[in-house]
């Protein structure tokens, strides 16, 4: 019976493919957002209230229940570690990502709105006002730039600017 290769390399289960992370970021819903599912879910109460308070209370409830859940499941996450930029569904290798920039105020509007590509990545929300674009040089991708919401836009560029290790 032969007896197995010790030198060819085993991957190790449960560990991530990639180093350490170098930056994170949830882009959590804002307080006023959470604010208005609260008004739209009382919403039930007023429909159902004069059928039964209870049937109300169990609508506004389910209403709550509801609109928590989509936002909470539809909140995504940038990524940076020494390898890979994940933002929301997206990944790339960080041997493709090029020039990063920050915009703020009237800056990010216009790179939200006239400035933008249509064959852009994009992952912002409308509660966050800065930005980050993120140049794509792979030459198989289309997409010139991904263009992300962040709260952190320094940070972001800084990890994204960080040499690859």
């Amino acid at each position: 019976m032969p007896t197995p290769d010790k030198s060819s390399p085993v991957p190790a289960r449960n560990t991530p493919a990639t180093s350490g992370v170098l930056y994170t970021e949830k882009l959590w819903p804002s307080l006023w957002i959470w604010i208005v599912v609260l008004g739209l879910s009382s919403a039930g109460l007023l429909m159902f209230g004069p059928i039964s308070p209870m049937a109300g209370i169990i609508a506004a409830l389910a209403l709550l229940a509801i609109m928590t859940t989509m936002l909470v499941l539809s909140t995504p996450t940038i990524t940076v570690t020494a390898d890979t930029v994940r933002v929301g569904r997206a990944s790339i290798d960080r041997a493709f990502v090029g020039s990063v920039q920050a915009f703020k105020k009237a800056e990010a509007t216009a790179e939200r709105g006239p400035r933008l590509n249509g064959l852009a990545y994009m992952c912002f929300r409308g509660w966050i006002d800065p930005v980050v674009k993120i140049e794509i040089t792979d030459p198989a991708d289309r997409t010139p730039y991904w263009l992300a919401s962040s709260r952190r836009p320094d940070e972001l560029v800084a990890a994204l600017s960080t040499p690859r290790a």
